[in-house]
């Protein structure tokens, strides 16, 4: 049984047996047993919570994975944390390892910043912490209320290429894109590695990254009063005879690596690896330019889609991941995909948080950059 002087509960939210497993080794690692609740989906597809012990007075830790069906996932942590609440528990911290719809935490057109709305459900529900790790941005935590622990997977990967890569010191950095040149450079710099940067690789089109309201334009119209609203639905030019100038569409330059890679490792690192085809893309401009092997390093590994056959068809040796997204069923389709545990440094960020122990040690030479 949790012992119950300890102060601390710790519950799997998730009703899948699959994404229960990382946090039975965290609960392993911290001498302690997985509270006993129930969750699961009503033949309704509504999703149901049963708490089977005392939390009153309680500090809840909820550990909770993100699965492919994420919603199911997002409904399954708020009605825990809603039930908890209910129940008195003192105070209720999330342990969300992948935190979703963490890439939609910018307005896109007429969209919606999704990130900012989960964050505000998870505090209405009840949650008065967050422990994550490698947020897509880290800016994200400024959209919570109460304090977020966002810990980061790179030592971890980092030791793995020290240990598991063969001949890593003939190895070179590489970022798929300008974007993650920063990541890059810090991995570079720790393992005193080159650094090679891809460029003119179209990640998105233009139009899906527009920072606009793609609103109607402007049109210039003399007569009538500026700014008045047109019968057919146009806006009149606030300023007649005055014309804003037009942004020039951007234009992808030919694919280039900045950086020599002949003869040489390339271990491309990021932080989700979800659809594939980018990478596999890089994966042959980097064969082209002269790389005899190359792998790919990232902390959250979604795998969405046909992700393993394209993996396993392609020029990438190895695609190493760690366990914050359940992916078990896609190593088995592919070979090539390996897992990193970071169970040791969630049961320890648990065990000071409850203790009232600086995290500063969890963080010890850790950079914005990483």
């Amino acid at each position: 049984m949790n012992v119950p002087k300890s102060g601390y509960r710790v519950f799997s939210a998730n009703s899948t047996a699959a994404c229960t497993e990382l946090a039975k080794k965290i609960t392993e690692r911290l001498g302690v047993e997985l509270g006993k609740s129930v969750v699961y989906q009503e033949s309704n597809r509504e999703t149901r919570v049963d708490v089977k012990e005392s939390v009153r007075g309680q500090t809840i830790f909820i550990i909770q994975t993100i699965p492919r069906d994420v919603n199911t996932a997002i409904m399954e942590l708020l009605v825990m944390a809603y039930a908890l609440k209910t129940s008195c528990a003192k105070n209720i911290i999330g342990v969300i390892p992948y935190f979703p719809y963490s890439k939609q935490c910018k307005m896109r057109k007429r969209g919606s910043i999704v990130c900012k709305l989960l964050a505000s459900m998870l505090a209405k529900a009840g949650l008065t912490h967050i422990i994550t790790m490698d947020l897509h941005q880290k800016e994200i935590q400024g959209f919570f209320s109460f304090p977020v622990d966002n810990l980061r997977a790179s030592p971890f990967l980092l030791q793995y290429i020290q240990e598991e890569v063969p001949d890593y010191r003939n190895a070179i950095i590489v970022a798929k894109s300008p974007s993650a040149a920063k990541r890059a450079q810090s991995y570079a710099e720790r393992l005193r590695l080159g650094l090679a940067v891809m460029h003119g690789e179209a990640q998105c089109s233009e139009s899906d990254m527009a920072d606009g309201r793609h609103s109607p334009p402007c049109v210039r119209n003399t007569s009538g009063h500026p700014g008045l609203e047109l019968p057919s639905g146009k806006q009149q030019a606030p300023f007649p005879g005055i014309e804003l100038p037009i942004m020039m569409a951007k234009e992808k330059p030919p694919i280039t690596v900045v950086g020599d890679v002949g003869g040489r490792i390339a271990i491309i690192v990021d932080d989700i690896i979800d659809d594939v085809e980018d990478f596999v893309a890089a994966a042959e401009i980097l064969k082209e330019r002269g790389a005899y092997k190359i792998y790919i390093m990232a902390t959250h590994g979604l795998l969405s889609a046909d992700a393993p056959r394209l993996i396993e068809e392609s020029a990438i040796d190895e695609v190493v991941v760690t366990n914050t997204v359940p992916h078990e069923v896609q190593k088995l389709q592919c070979p090539k995909i390996k897992t990193v545990d970071v169970s040791m440094i969630l049961a320890e960020a648990i065990r000071r948080i409850h203790n009232g122990e600086s995290m500063a040690y969890l963080f010890r030479n850790i950079t914005v950059d990483d």
